[in-house]
């Protein structure tokens, strides 16, 4: 990756994620600038790696190659007043918050012509994460090319056409390690019902997760439906657990959850 100067507007858990990949992957601390006035104890971890921590938000911008806007959706309009009047025409710009449009981040700095809008995952924080990613055909292919690299430092990456397809990744990607969190909760719950202790229900469950989604991984030739069959005996103890999801219209729910996500990715996209 070409060494650019890189400021993070944000240093929160996202950030701090991409910005150790990085440092981990071998980019120079040095070329990277971190803003965040409000956590010392960040601060002081950032600078421990070497980054600059010491910036406004407006120095940081006035001396980056590319800028990183990694702060909170409802906060953008206001951090981004501080820098708005600074030229970003040779600059690019990666977005990480969900729910700020290129249009409106367009808006928000009436400089910038090469916006970058991304959806990091929460598996970024160990290096496992999915990130989409949505730019216009005008932005720089090179931009869009650093983008991915930078994003790579914490795990794969997929680009979408259009950017309301971004709001769908949301749903798929962004919100749905909660999804898997929620069904491995009620795992552990059924299991300390019967009688294991919670350390152990949280093991076991765990484990299968892990197993379960590397058999995924290994077996790419294999469709799920197939690989779920594999497990299921006629009749067995496998096909009576699973006829109770159907019962339960698993699938359909899993439907309307993933599409109430794509619903208020909209609406936060029109309200801020």
């Amino acid at each position: 990756m070409q060494h650019k100067k890189i400021a993070f507007i944000g240093a929160g858990n996202m950030a701090f994620a991409i910005i150790s990949g990085l440092v981990k992957s071998g980019y120079p601390a040095s070329e990277i600038i971190a803003c965040n006035k409000s956590n010392q104890v960040r601060r002081q971890e950032l600078a421990t790696m070497g980054i600059n921590v010491e910036l406004s938000n407006r120095q940081a911008v006035e001396q980056a190659d590319v800028v990183i806007l990694a702060v909170k959706p409802q906060m953008m309009a206001e951090v981004c007043a501080e820098f708005a009047d600074v030229d970003f025409s040779s600059k690019w710009v990666l977005s990480v918050a969900a729910g700020i449009s290129v249009g409106r981040l367009e808006q928000l700095l009436p400089s910038a012509n090469n916006i970058v809008r991304s959806m990091p995952n929460t598996p970024s924080l160990i290096g496992e994460g999915l990130s989409g990613l949505f730019a216009k055909k005008s932005v720089d292919p090179t931009a869009c090319q650093f983008a991915e690299t930078l994003l790579s430092a914490v795990g794969q990456c997929y680009w979408v056409e259009t950017e309301a397809q971004l709001n769908q990744i949301i749903a798929i990607t962004g919100s749905s390690p909660a999804y898997f969190f929620r069904f491995m909760e009620a795992m552990q719950q059924s299991a300390v019902q019967m009688g294991f202790s919670e350390n152990d229900a949280r093991f076991l469950v765990q484990s299968v997760a892990v197993g379960a989604a590397k058999m995924v991984v290994a077996n790419p030739n294999l469709s799920l439906a197939t690989l779920r069959e594999n497990v299921t005996s006629k009749g067995g103890t496998t096909a009576q657990a699973l006829a109770v999801f159907e019962q339960h219209q698993l699938a359909d729910t899993v439907n309307q959850a993933m599409n109430a996500a794509i619903k208020r990715a909209e609406e936060m996209e029109k309200s801020l």
